[in-house]
């Protein structure tokens, strides 16, 4: 499975809108961490790929296009970028992706401790009505 592929599937799930059952929330809170950790590792590999398609394009250039039509360093660089646009556009979205993960995450915790203080105020209500 390629990187764009498992971004794809991620992206998907977290697109999913979380119920607000107590128990689901943890479960996706789980789902979430694994997440976390895989689209961290993801990150890693879509910069080394990009970092060794910046270094080959580059040598690719220099030896068709700036040996000969001698271009401005800020015109090689323009070409190089624009040719390792699909492998910037990756680790952009899998960034985003390991970022919302963490957002997600944070609001689960919140959904959680919403429910312990419901379940906490409940429990006390209940002392009091005896």
């Amino acid at each position: 499975m390629t990187l764009k592929d498992e971004a794809k599937e991620i992206q998907d799930f977290l697109e999913i809108t979380m119920s607000d059952n107590p128990v689901e929330i943890v479960e996706r809170g789980n789902d979430l961490i694994v997440y976390l950790a895989r689209t961290s590792a993801m990150l890693a590999e879509a910069k080394r790929q990009l970092n060794e398609s910046l270094k080959n394009e580059s040598m690719r250039v220099i030896r068709d296009f700036i040996i000969d039509q001698k271009l401005s360093a800020k015109v090689q660089n323009a070409l190089i970028d624009g040719l390792c646009s699909e492998q910037r556009y990756i680790v952009d979205w899998i960034e985003r992706i390991n970022a919302t993960c963490v957002h997600q995450i944070d609001w689960c915790r919140t959904l959680v401790s919403k429910y312990k203080e419901e379940m906490r105020l409940t429990n006390i209500g209940k002392e009091f009505n005896k």
